[in-house]
Formats: structure tokens, sequence, C-alpha cells
């Protein structure tokens, strides 16, 4: 089993990546491999709701990693979204990223485990959890809790050490998605999935 964990901070090696780490360090004492993809610091193009992957399963967009990432988030098993809080929400291109990122894979993430890690210096962090955890619920992804809300707290590295109940929450998430994953596993030959219905697309016009 392998898990995707996606890092939208501009940090590549910052706090959001401290958090992601140790998530990391739990899943490997269970034997599940983990990747932690950067998205770089660059500038990100925004969806413009063109309906081009909807269409042809890409983003039309080439400025970035999107497509890449959506292919591999669709192979792994579980979801891991990192982010930096930025005015009390993701950072700009992290959302610019998921927004595009999830119009392409959405439709074939659902079942899959999804977890939020949020960092920041001091407040904000649960606006921010909710935002990411929104990409995994309308996904039908089943979010993966922890002892409290998935954050960790400093400015630096060191300072994010010096948070010991927040790096205990992510190892506490670390064991649960492992759990999760290894459960559904183990029933994957004998649960049958939910039957998907035809959706039902209601717009509130007459």
């Amino acid at each position: 089993m392998n898990v995707l964990m996606i890092n939208t901070s501009p940090h590549e090696n910052g706090c959001t990546n401290r958090a992601l780490q140790e998530v990391s360090s739990v899943l490997k004492q269970w034997n599940i491999d983990s990747e932690i993809l950067w998205i770089g610091k660059g500038s990100l193009h925004g969806c413009t709701d063109c309906g081009y992957c909807f269409k042809h399963g890409s983003c039309v967009f080439t400025d970035d990693s999107v497509n890449e990432a959506a292919k591999k988030a669709v192979k792994a098993d579980a979801l891991v979204l990192g982010s930096a809080v930025h005015y009390a929400s993701a950072a700009g291109a992290g959302s610019a990223f998921l927004d595009r990122m999830f119009r392409v894979a959405s439709k074939q993430m659902a079942l899959k485990p999804g977890a939020a890690v949020v960092s920041c210096r001091r407040g904000g962090a649960s606006a921010t959890f909710d935002q990411l955890n929104k990409y995994f619920t309308i996904s039908q992804m089943p979010v993966v809790s922890s002892t409290y809300w998935n954050s960790v707290h400093g400015n630096t590295v060191e300072e994010v050490e010096q948070d010991l109940e927040g790096l205990q929450v992510m190892r506490y998430l670390g064991a649960n998605l492992a759990w999760l994953l290894s459960c559904i596993d183990a029933g994957k030959d004998t649960v049958k999935k939910p039957v998907p219905e035809k959706r039902i697309a209601t717009n509130f016009i007459r």
C-alpha cells in the first residue's frame, strides 16, 4: 500500500513538511509506503471551469505538475493534503493546485481515505483544516481523524519540534490511517463497495 502526501506550502522543507514526515514515520512502521510531493513555489493558474478536464481527463493548463499529481493520487491508496496557513486559509497556490487536481481526479477518488494536515504560526489552523477536508467530502473519501485537529504550531521547523502535542497528533493520524488502510485491504475481497447511482444535479432555478 502507498500514500500520496501533497505539500502545498511554498517552503519545501518547512513546518508543513515536518508534520507530514511525522505521519510518514508511523506509516513506515506499518510497512506502508508514502511519498511527499511538493508542488513548488512558482505561480499557478487557477481553475477557469472550462470543462476540458471532464472531456479529456486532464487539466488544460500545463504550467505545473497538476496532471501528474492527479495520476499519482488515483494510483495511491490514500491521500494526505498538507498546507501552511495564509490568512486563515490554505496557501493560494495550493488552493489553485488542489482545485484543478480534484476536478481531474475527484470521480476516481471515491472510498480512498483522506487526511488534512495544517501548520500555522498561531491562528487560522481550524479554518484551513476545514477547507482541505471539503476536497475529501465532495469526493466520497472517508476522512481520517486524530486525537485533535491535525495541526502543528510554529514559525520554524525548530519551533514545530517543540510542539510535542502537535507531533503526537500527527503520529496518531498516521496510525489511524494505517489501521484504516489495513482494514480496507483485509476486506476488499469480501466486502462489496457501494453501487453508485446516476448523479442527480439540481440547480435551484425554476
